[in-house]
């Protein structure tokens, strides 16, 4: 017996081959585990772990013929929060080469079988990994509290005390200090997990902690020292990319997503960022390709995001196929049907309702479902991905179909609102590249809010700091504009001293801020459950914070 608790245990098992699915289920069996599920493939695996939470898993790394890769599923669910602290993870695999072994490792996995293996050395395997999970439960059980501030402080402290699994809880300190918003300290923590052996993992945490302060220079720099020792790191590639949408360099990244999805083709995020940033980039076919794969590997999954089908419904009216457009409407009409009061969702079925007028006989049935996804652009939840959706699906309207007028007033709101950044325009910009006047309009809404704002900062530094407030105060609020807004609440702390209604813009301008909804730069337009690549699962609560002592 592993455990006086094994008969209470429920496992999952993914293996591909019938025979040695039973073989497998019957030797866990054996070991005492009280409930065992089997499934064939990765995408059946992720919709179990979904629905279901179990003690144990355990997962082919390869699957004959199929991209589907275990190895992927699990830095997946570990990235995307998705596996609890405490189920125990044992990956199987036909030969363990040293590279398989180092991955198994930053994978934080518990354990890796080689095939072929017997009972007992399943129940050895099991029963160290169990007792890790027993030895670190009041850590493990703190975070999936949500007590961050209790988990952290017993990570630390095992850490500094160099106990048993030191190195785990060293990496689940810096993992926390990285979602507390404090990358210098979790810079530090990584650095000192690198130190010994230059672990990829560490490095790239070292890299993620950079990104997070704002030194891109920095990140660029380990990353590609990561990259030279391991090009086929796909955290690497995937933060690479990430540098690359925050430096304006599309191409670039859309290089670095597809690399990162050829390396892990079972990764269902993956697929989609890389899927999403092709729509974007106007390489249309391989857009297609990465997106219904994506659809084939995973809709019914969490982590398919419903952006996906929309994107393939513009493309498949792009390319003349009117009976796609009308399936994928279908299916996000389903989705919709679960979460009837998701706003984001109806936005996607009034822009796909507006799709299949366009792919019918008559576009002008195009014209009421569009006009009510336009009437949102003032909405408090109008947010970057909508105001994309709506310039895409702009964008496909046939000529004549909107006055010029209006098109050309809708198309100025939104990039006045929007343009808060290089990035945020180069994002409209790309939404909006099937219409030339349309790219204008927005350069030319960019170079306006640049005006204001150099305008408004000229007041500050003549002498008038309160009039450049109130200006940047009122047009950010016309427009809103949270680039406006942020300066306006700059300036009024800045000179707080010399306003005299200083205390009341400041509240005046964060009230304006929560209303308006910000412009996040998330990758592709694809909503990331926010975990960054590379990192161990937690779940944090964002009101909580620490200030315990790193090192």
């Amino acid at each position: 017996m592993i455990d006086r608790d094994i008969h209470l245990a429920r496992a999952l098992l993914v293996e591909g081959n019938a025979m040695l699915r039973s073989v497998a289920a019957a030797q866990l069996r054996d070991t005492g585990v009280g409930h065992v599920t089997t499934v064939s493939r990765v995408k059946e695996a992720r919709l179990a772990i979904e629905r279901e939470t179990f003690d144990i898993v355990i997962c082919n790394r390869e699957f004959e013929g199929s991209d589907d890769n275990g190895q992927d599923l699990l830095d997946e669910l570990r990235r995307e929060n998705q596996l609890p602290h405490s189920t125990v993870f044992l990956m199987v695999t036909s030969q363990a080469t040293y590279l398989q072994v180092v991955e198994a490792a930053e994978a934080a996995l518990d354990g890796i079988l080689v095939r072929p293996y017997t009972g007992a050395l399943l129940s050895e395997r099991l029963m160290e990994a169990r007792r890790r999970k027993r030895e670190l439960a009041d850590v493990l059980e703190a975070l999936d509290a949500g007590q961050t501030e209790i988990a952290l402080a017993r990570a630390l402290k095992r850490f500094q005390e160099k106990k048993d699994y030191a190195t785990y809880c060293g990496r689940l300190v810096a993992e926390l200090l990285m979602r507390l918003n404090r990358p210098e300290d979790s810079r530090k923590v990584f650095a000192k997990l690198a130190e010994p052996k230059q672990a990829i993992w560490a490095r790239l945490g070292m890299a993620r902690a950079e990104i997070a302060s704002g030194d891109l220079q920095q990140a660029r720099k380990t990353i590609a020292a990561v990259l030279q020792d391991d090009p086929a790191s796909a955290d690497a590639h995937d933060l690479a990319g990430r540098i690359q949408v925050e430096q304006c360099d599309f191409d670039a990244a859309l290089a670095e997503y597809r690399q990162a999805a050829t390396i892990t083709p079972g990764c269902l995020l993956r697929t989609q960022h890389a899927g999403a940033l092709a729509f974007y980039q106007g390489q249309g076919d391989e857009a297609l390709r990465y997106l219904e794969r994506a659809l084939g590997l995973g809709l019914q999954s969490k982590l398919f995001d419903p952006l996906s089908l929309l994107l393939i419904a513009m493309l498949r009216l792009d390319s003349g196929d009117a009976a796609g457009v009308g399936s994928a409407r279908e299916q996000l009409a389903r989705l919709r049907k679960r979460l009837p009061e998701a706003p984001r969702l109806a936005r996607f079925g009034q822009s796909a309702d507006a799709l299949v007028g366009l792919a019918g006989a008559s576009p002008k049935d195009a014209l009421a479902p569009f006009e009510a996804l336009a009437s949102q652009i003032g909405d408090d939840d109008f947010d970057l991905e909508a105001a994309n959706i709506l310039l895409a699906t702009a964008a496909r309207l046939p000529a004549g179909l909107l006055e010029p007028a209006a098109q050309a007033a809708l198309v100025e709101r939104v990039a006045l609102r929007f343009c808060v950044s290089k990035a945020m325009t180069e994002v409209l910009l790309a939404s909006a590249r099937r219409v030339e006047p349309a790219q204008g309009q927005i350069r030319t809404a960019q170079a306006k809010v640049q005006a204001l704002s150099e305008q408004a900062m000229g007041n500050a530094l003549s002498g008038d700091p309160a009039a450049a407030a109130r200006q940047l105060l009122d047009v950010g609020e016309q427009y809103l504009n949270a680039r406006l807004l942020e300066m306006a609440a700059q300036v009024a702390r800045r000179h707080a001293a010399h306003i005299p209604e200083g205390l009341a813009l400041i509240d005046r301008a964060v009230a304006a801020l929560r209303k308006c909804c910000p412009a996040t730069n998330h990758i592709a337009g694809i909503q990331r459950s926010g975990r960054s690549p590379g990192g161990l699962q937690l779940r944090v609560r964002p009101e909580e914070k620490s200030d315990a002592l790193v090192i």
